[in-house]
């Protein structure tokens, strides 16, 4: 037993509505190593459930995974907004989200984030988890949209690796996964904490909105 499948046995087990939808994304889906998985779901609904936020942001829904770890955690007045830019997977996670537990709490929206949502919505938690390329535009856009005290999760923040590996210099993720490392540790409105959860999970509070 790795270190890995021993953390795994010693949690909470897998629901069976996410066991089923992990299993359909590694079957049917070629990027399958993008959904979050059982323990970084685990660790999401714990989260949700400390923090307790009335809205969610996600930003990057990909097979909906978590998104529904999130949503389980969410009181039935409280709501989360997912934007998944790739409207090839529309079909996929729709039909999945919507036939899910917590389908009246999930607005599911396909779109391009930084130009469809809409400036007067608020949240009190972002998750971002979208292109790599695009982190300081995602997090910029999170600050505007995020009330005083709010959290911002970041995920694949280490990527795997690559961030302290040279011979990723000219990766132009690698790239992007860097410089909104370097801004959000010298941005003076937030506190911050990197956690080596899988591939990198940032934690983020808003303390000011202050430069």
């Amino acid at each position: 037993m790795n270190l890995d499948e021993y953390i795994l046995s010693h949690i909470d087990e897998e629901d069976p509505y996410l066991y089923q939808l992990y299993r359909d994304t590694n079957i049917y889906q070629v990027r399958s190593h993008m959904a979050s998985g059982h323990l970084q779901g685990k660790v999401l609904r714990m989260l949700v459930q400390m923090i307790r936020p009335h809205r969610i942001l996600e930003i990057g829904t990909y097979t909906g995974y978590s998104a529904l770890c999130m949503a389980s955690a969410l009181a039935e007045n409280a709501r989360i907004v997912t934007y998944e830019i790739n409207d090839e997977l529309e079909d996929f996670t729709r039909l999945r989200l919507e036939r899910s537990p917590w389908a009246h709490v999930i607005d599911f929206r396909i779109g391009n984030v930084l130009q469809d949502l809409p400036q007067e919505e608020l949240f009190d938690l972002i998750f971002i988890d979208g292109n790599k390329r695009q982190y300081l535009d995602y997090y910029e856009l999170s600050l505007r949209h995020l009330r005083p005290g709010g959290y911002i999760f970041a995920d694949n923040t280490l990527w795997d690796g690559h961030v302290i590996d040279p011979t990723y210099d000219h990766d132009s993720q690698t790239q992007g996964i860097r410089q909104f490392n370097d801004f959000v540790a010298h941005d003076k409105r937030v506190e911050k904490v990197i956690l080596p959860l899988r591939d990198g999970l940032t934690l983020i509070r808003l303390v000011t909105t202050g430069k």
